[in-house]
């Protein structure tokens, strides 16, 4: 059965029909899975931001005129759009898995971005202001 509210139970279904918990030891390693897929998510992104600024004088907006002679197939922009697809894909897993509708997934979801943004992204938090993110969770 799909829960169309939020719910609080130790049995999910989360993604595929076969990931299912029935057990606290397997909710707990749910949870803890969805930790680490946010805090990656973060570290994705943290990575994407430190790709796409590399080259720029420190103090130049990120947002400034491209560089056009870098190239239509550069290594900096295919490593960018390697990066953009593992994160998009990624951020739409952990939105899918929200919408299980299970309170300690949403939980360790929030968590897990909360932590990775602390970790890896607060400091840049200044100049990544109008930076466009892949996840609208983020």
């Amino acid at each position: 059965m799909m829960h169309m509210t939020f719910y609080w139970s130790r049995q999910v279904t989360l993604l595929f029909s076969s990931w299912r918990t029935d057990s606290w030891p397997s909710y707990a390693l749910t949870l803890l899975a969805c930790v680490l897929a946010s805090v990656f998510y973060q570290y994705l992104e943290h990575v994407r931001y430190r790709v796409r600024r590399s080259g720029k004088p420190a103090g130049e907006p990120l947002l400034s005129q491209p560089n056009r002679a870098a190239g239509k197939w550069s290594a900096k922009k295919m490593a960018g759009g390697l990066l953009f697809w593992l994160s998009s894909g990624l951020g739409y897993l952990l939105m899918l898995a929200v919408m299980s509708f299970n309170g300690g997934v949403f939980l360790a979801i929030v968590l897990g971005l909360t932590i990775g943004f602390l970790w890896l992204r607060s400091e840049d938090e200044d100049e990544i202001a109008g930076v466009n993110s892949t996840c609208a969770c983020a």
